[in-house]
């Protein structure tokens, strides 16, 4: 386990190096994984299922942190009109921008954390060598319906917050937010992998998963709290502005071509260099039984 030369996996490398393709391709291609990923939530629903009362706990548990959460922005905002320049109802909207998008990337792809587990077990070394795209197998294999309760809670925030609006938002602010939240959840999502993609080498690395705690502490406040010189940083160098502020700021402040812009750019950057590093981490695997 580990890192090394020549093994027993050079040919599940070769297998990897890219996603297997289908008979038939294109559309048959995109059925396909589909159903694995459809077999995969049933799986993980059944899972869930052994343990219900476990599981209806956990759900609540998720989304009384939330209403926790929006108590503390009611005790905020019941002693100053405005935070950042954002008021009540706007920072509602940001909330909920933050919590829909953590809860969409803990919801899909929770296995992610198992990488350094699979890694010290050698369970990585079946993996590899599925007829299936190896990143693919490990970021959706388990579905955390933990995260219903606080994806839920999400989306009735935005139901009630939307309305009470300075401005009610048009269909391009609208289109622009769901870009902007696929953007956020493709950037979390990529800091993860590449996070957890680390174990292959220093193997335990599961602790640094909190580290997402720390960023979505960092995201879910308004940008106009820090600084200038810290709102360029966090937009322009290290992309957090993209994981709740600017889909917000869509659907509050309207449509920014912009900032879309940058997003789009650094989403698709962010998941081509998640996705190279991941396939280059999988060279330097050596087997378990190597």
């Amino acid at each position: 386990m580990g890192v090394g030369g020549c093994n027993l996996l050079s040919v599940a490398k070769a297998m990897n190096a890219d996603p297997v393709p289908p008979v038939g391709g294109g559309t048959r291609g995109a059925g396909r994984y589909w159903r694995v990923f459809r077999t995969f939530f049933v799986t993980s629903f059944t899972r869930e299922l052994e343990y219900r009362a476990n599981f209806i706990a956990k759900i609540l548990q998720n989304l009384t942190w939330v209403v926790f959460f929006l108590l503390i922005l009611l005790v905020i905002f019941g002693n100053a009109k405005t935070v950042g320049g954002w008021n009540r109802d706007e920072s509602f909207v940001l909330s909920a921008t933050i919590f829909l998008m953590n809860s969409i990337c803990s919801a899909f792809f929770f296995s992610l954390v198992e990488i350094p587990q699979h890694v010290r077990q050698g369970t990585l070394d079946f993996i590899v060598t599925k007829p299936i795209d190896s990143q693919f197998w490990i970021s959706t294999r388990k579905f955390n319906f933990n995260e219903i309760g606080s994806m839920l809670a999400s989306v009735g925030l935005l139901i009630v917050a939307v309305p009470a609006l300075k401005s009610t938002p048009g269909a391009i602010q609208w289109i622009a937010y769901f870009v902007g939240v696929a953007c956020s959840v493709g950037l979390f999502y990529s800091f993860n992998l590449t996070l957890m993609t680390l174990g292959i080498w220093l193997v335990r690395v599961d602790n640094l998963w909190v580290l997402g705690e720390s960023i979505n502490g960092i995201a879910r406040y308004p940008l106009e709290i820090y600084g200038v010189g810290a709102q360029r940083v966090l937009t322009y160098f290290l992309p957090l502005a993209f994981l709740a502020y600017v889909p917000a700021e869509q659907l509050v402040r309207g449509f920014n071509p912009v900032t879309m812009g940058v997003g789009i750019l650094w989403t698709t950057a962010a998941l081509f260099g998640s996705r190279m590093f991941w396939r280059y981490a999988l060279k330097s695997y050596s087997s378990a039984s190597s």
